[in-house]
């Protein structure tokens, strides 16, 4: 089963204790592609100008990547600059420019309508909503977002999450979303505006999955190599809709290893700046540590 992830291509300038980093790769829909491409065939859906580097497409392209849905248009492309300090857990945005981003109409064929699997990575609300109904009958979407949507499109938000599967968001989006400030409580919150799963991600301190039937909690993969925390929880995304996509069903013990493989996938993103470590996964990769992870987490 494949999946369709609609989202940011971007160029990003990062700088972290660790060093600099000027306009590499990046943006949620790359993030999540490069773990979600350990499971599953990825179809990108995004936006670039034309300052955009061949180089980087090529690089997409190798990682098996479905980019025909890549539009590359006349303008700058998307670029955010951001910087890391004492606590690596929270980015300080310098700038943002939107360029091309400001005016992308999604458009994909009639084969990717078909695709059953959806994630509408962090972008426009509205985008994500005429996205999502250019999608003949998705059996599973996921839905994630930030908190300047939440600020200045939450009527748009509140509308989506309706349509939605999974809602993935971190602790502060979820927080300013529900006005709950106990993360149970907002789950609850969250759930009852429609989505059938809530997933809150708490950076290192892991993750709470909430629906109907079930609350649990798993930990951060433990790590004392944190190099750029850019684009973790994207990929904790990919991982966690890949799988899902592979597994072609969700179930409680599904959802359970889902959530493991995210966590896992989203401890190499921290361990390189941009894109440098989860690019070279593979699958064996992912498994080995998540049998450390395993002894770690039970008893």
């Amino acid at each position: 089963m494949s999946i369709i992830v609609l989202g940011t291509v971007a160029l990003d300038t990062v700088k972290t204790p660790f060093g600099k980093r000027t306009q590499m790769l990046g943006g949620s829909a790359v993030h999540f592609a490069m773990a979600a491409r350990i499971f599953t065939k990825v179809n990108l859906v995004a936006v670039i100008g034309s300052d955009f580097p061949e180089k980087y497409i090529t690089f997409l392209q190798k990682k098996g990547v479905v980019l025909s849905s890549l539009i590359k248009t006349t303008g700058e492309t998307f670029k955010w600059t951001g910087e890391y300090r004492g606590d690596l857990n929270n980015a300080i945005t310098l700038k943002t420019q939107l360029g091309v981003l400001a005016d992308f109409k999604p458009i994909i064929s009639q084969k990717q309508r078909k695709i059953k699997n959806v994630f509408l990575a962090n972008i426009d609300p509205d985008i994500q909503r005429y996205f999502l109904g250019k999608i003949y009958s998705p059996s599973l979407v996921g839905l994630d977002s930030m908190n300047y949507w939440i600020l200045n499109k939450r009527n748009s938000l509140i509308r989506l999450l309706k349509e939605v599967d999974i809602y993935v968001a971190n602790e502060h989006e979820a927080r300013d979303l529900s006005g709950e400030s106990n993360l149970i409580k907002a789950a609850s919150y969250l759930h009852s505006l429609g989505p059938r799963m809530v997933l809150i991600k708490k950076g290192e301190h892991g993750a709470l999955f909430y629906d109907q039937k079930q609350i649990f909690c798993l930990p951060a993969y433990p790590t004392d190599k944190v190099i750029d925390p850019t684009g973790a929880g994207d990929t904790f995304a990919g991982g966690l809709m890949g799988y899902l996509a592979r597994a072609s069903k969700v179930s409680e013990t599904i959802i359970k290893k889902a959530i493991a493989y995210g966590t896992v996938a989203a401890s190499f993103n921290v361990e390189d700046f941009g894109v440098g470590r989860t690019s070279c996964l593979k699958r064996k990769d992912l498994l080995a540590r998540l049998r450390r992870f395993r002894k770690y987490v039970l008893f």
